[in-house]
């Protein structure tokens, strides 16, 4: 049984979470940057499952709007009290003429979920109604409170994960039959005479339950560190200052530009989008556009520092080189990586500005306008190790 049409996916995310900490349930919480609901649906989606829908609390309905976005999900499902509550609501919203073959129940706390461990389980339905990834017990268990009383044989134990993977009419049915206070839909299709399979699970299709949990999911992800390169050139007009770096400086000239013409944070802007590979300045902001007729240039730059966030990446290090005779840049370095300290405040990164001189060569030397080059750092996650 391949995945596909023909198997529809029920997360399970109307519990609270309380053991993890927060202000919110931890389903809406970031790993990476990206909340653990979406992390879910971006893996099972990237398994093969095009029906997906997604159990809730209904007040938590903007939290979960904000946490899905514009992913291709199902309407909503409204849960219950219980988790088992929350799936027999899941399965009456999958019911009827046109209900999957097979569902796959999934805990929103688990971020991540292999494609190999769901390819693994639908597998297993061509033999079994049910299907449970499961991983051996590894450790000596005692038994006691404050001292140890006993020892447990850790043979045939198993510490079980999701999804969990079923033959849709006979979870449904064995729903409908279970008895109240039931946590595990594997033990309801047992209870109910059906044979639950287990397969290899996977490490990686973690629980995060406690606080440490968010620092160890994330250690599973493949970080990826990418520089990019940002150059501009403005050349001088009337006027009685410049911006540089965000900073008013006061000059005999000013700069020409459609905005307000900062070099430094043009060229800043520009190596973050290419470090993102998304675009340039003038992609997002331009200069065709009269909105941004004299706009700050802080904008450019926040704005390239959201997407990073977005991207639920970090920007680690950023250099900017100034190019001109005129004016000094020395005097107001300070006042320059204090701005840049508060745009980018959200990242905290290391920062530098330099200048330097083309020794009377050039444009600038000619004193005709003053360049800049950056370099941005950044780190991205791109997916699970």
């Amino acid at each position: 049984m391949a995945p596909g049409v023909d198997t529809a996916a029920l997360i399970v995310a109307a519990g609270r979470g309380h053991r993890s900490g927060g202000s919110v349930p931890k389903q809406y919480r970031a790993v990476g940057g990206k909340p653990i609901l979406a992390w879910a649906i971006d893996s099972l989606s990237a398994a093969g499952i095009r029906d997906i829908r997604v159990v809730i609390n209904p007040e938590d309905e903007g939290l979960y709007r904000a946490a899905v976005g514009g992913r291709a999900v199902g309407a909503w499902i409204a849960g219950g009290a219980t988790r088992q509550d929350s799936v027999r609501a899941g399965l009456a919203a999958l019911d009827g003429p046109a209900a999957p073959g097979a569902v796959l129940v999934h805990d929103a706390a688990r971020p991540f979920v292999p494609a190999a461990l769901v390819s693994r389980l639908l597998t297993a339905l061509e033999t079994a109604p049910g299907a449970c990834p499961a991983l051996p017990v590894v450790d000596s268990l005692r038994r006691g409170d404050a001292v140890i009383e006993g020892e447990v044989d850790r043979n045939r134990l198993w510490r079980v994960q999701t999804p969990q993977a079923f033959r849709f009419r006979a979870l449904a049915d064995a729903h409908r039959a279970a008895a109240a206070g039931a946590t595990d839909d594997a033990e309801i299709l047992r209870a109910a005479g059906g044979t639950v399979q287990l397969v290899d699970g996977d490490e990686r299709a973690m629980k995060v339950t406690l606080p440490g949990d968010f620092e160890a999911a994330e250690r599973l992800l493949d970080w990826a560190t990418l520089t990019g390169s940002g150059f501009d050139v403005h050349r001088f007009a009337p006027g009685d200052h410049v911006w540089l770096c965000g900073v008013k400086v006061p000059h005999s000239e000013s700069l020409l530009g459609h905005s307000d013409a900062d070099v430094g944070l043009h060229a800043l802007t520009d190596a973050i989008l290419g470090a993102l590979g998304d675009g340039d300045i003038g992609t997002h902001f331009p200069p065709s556009d009269p909105q941004w007729k004299g706009a700050p240039s802080d904008r450019f730059l926040a704005h390239a520092a959201g997407l990073v966030a977005r991207a639920g990446g970090r920007i680690l290090h950023c250099d900017v080189t100034l190019i001109c005779e005129a004016p000094k840049v020395g005097p107001h370095r300070p006042a320059m990586l204090a701005r840049l300290g508060d745009i980018l405040a959200a990242h905290a990164p290391r920062l530098s500005v330099k200048a330097t001189t083309t020794e009377g060569l050039g444009f600038t030397g000619r004193r005709e306008g003053i360049a800049a080059q950056a370099l941005a750092t950044i780190r991205l996650p791109m997916g699970l190790i």
